[in-house]
């Protein structure tokens, strides 16, 4: 299941045009900094 994950993840970098690995760090240096509790809208912002 996490490798469906992270290819996904790599496959969304890849359609929007991003780095994949520039995107993955992106996404896991900013998940902690939302929080335990945070708006399912907080994560919106992290979309490609």
């Amino acid at each position: 299941m996490a490798s469906a994950t992270l290819y996904s993840l790599i496959e969304t970098a890849k359609a929007n045009k991003l780095e994949p690995f520039a995107y993955i760090r992106y996404i896991l240096t900013e998940l902690p900094k939302l929080g335990s509790y945070a708006e399912p809208e907080a994560f919106d912002a992290l979309l490609p």
